[in-house]
């Protein structure tokens, strides 16, 4: 299955806000469709927002739109992501939009196997790998970059069992990465954010894999509660590991100096349809942590497992 693709002059996106429950594509015709498509997360994972980046400024220029306008609203669709604003630069770059975003979507695809192959290398038979929010085929073309390393352990035969944080407050963890799990027959347990440290202090933990939107000077931006499994990891001696491509390097700009989303407060005040909190609560929904590289084991590239910089 995959998330995204292109037919007939439309991009075609998975709509992640409907899984597990339903599988529905949304047919975009136009960029600023795949920029409410962005924003909603309808489409996300950092590799998923730049190839659909990518198509959104094809659609822009088959509509014969404001080339320079489209790409400024594109980029500030999701700010904290580095691909959808590389992915936007690099089209612009070429001599056809089309041809290069189809050439970006196929690289995903390869790129992310052969992450897979390097991460699955720090993977022993009979290791439980926890993750964080969701960073598979889900937030990609396919395979995935933190589950794809899963997955290609897998693959190789190696028994693996995964734990996977719910990820408040829209449970990616628990909507996708476990759904992703069950469809490949790995075994998954699902834990609420906060029993994270408490399964590691009882060394139940062998390994942390997560993925990330943005890779830069001092460190790594993911998903919110990131942190928090990192500093646990570190205080428990469990390797923590970023998969992430190098098209989700920022070699220009701090970790710090990075813009981090709030999005709507009522993805806290709200949990499945019903309210959690009372009427008028005041709230702060950053949606990214910042994870210092001192926190960081390695980092799993398509070109090898690097250091964090």
């Amino acid at each position: 299955m995959k998330t995204i693709y292109w037919k007939d002059g439309q991009l075609c996106l998975l709509d992640q806000t409907l899984l597990p429950y339903e599988v529905e594509y949304l047919v975009c015709g136009t960029y600023q469709d795949v920029i409410q498509a962005i924003k909603t997360m309808v489409v996300r994972g950092a590799p998923a927002i730049g190839v659909a980046a990518a198509f959104a400024m094809a659609l822009a220029e088959l509509a014969g739109d404001d080339l320079d306008q489209a790409a400024r609203k594109i980029k500030d669709a999701r700010p904290t992501a580095v691909n959808l604003a590389w992915a936007v630069d690099r089209v612009l770059e070429s001599d056809s939009i089309l041809e290069e975003a189809l050439k970006i979507y196929e690289e995903d695809q390869n790129t992310n196997r052969a992450m897979g192959k390097h991460g699955a290398s720090i993977i022993s038979d009979g290791d439980t790998i926890l993750t964080h929010c969701n960073a598979g085929a889900l937030a990609c073309v396919d395979y995935g970059t933190a589950l794809g390393v899963v997955r290609a352990a897998h693959q190789q035969g190696k028994n693996i069992d995964v734990i996977c944080d719910e990820t408040r407050p829209v449970l990616q963890g628990a909507r996708l990465s476990v759904w992703e799990m069950q469809q490949e027959g790995i075994p998954v347990k699902l834990i609420v954010d906060g029993a994270a440290g408490r399964l590691m202090q009882e060394g139940e933990v062998d390994k942390v894999i997560i993925g990330a939107d943005r890779v830069a000077k001092g460190g790594v931006a993911n998903k919110i509660g990131s942190l928090m499994v990192a500093l646990a990891a570190k205080r428990f001696g469990v390797p923590f590991y970023v998969a992430a491509p190098k098209s989700t390097f920022d070699h220009e700009n701090s970790i710090y100096g990075i813009e981090i989303e709030e999005r709507n407060p009522e993805e806290v005040l709200n949990f499945a349809g019903c309210c959690a909190a009372p009427l008028y609560t005041d709230v702060r929904n950053p949606s990214f942590d910042i994870v210092p590289s001192d926190l960081i084991t390695g980092i799993i590239t398509e070109k090898g497992i690097l250091k964090p910089f």
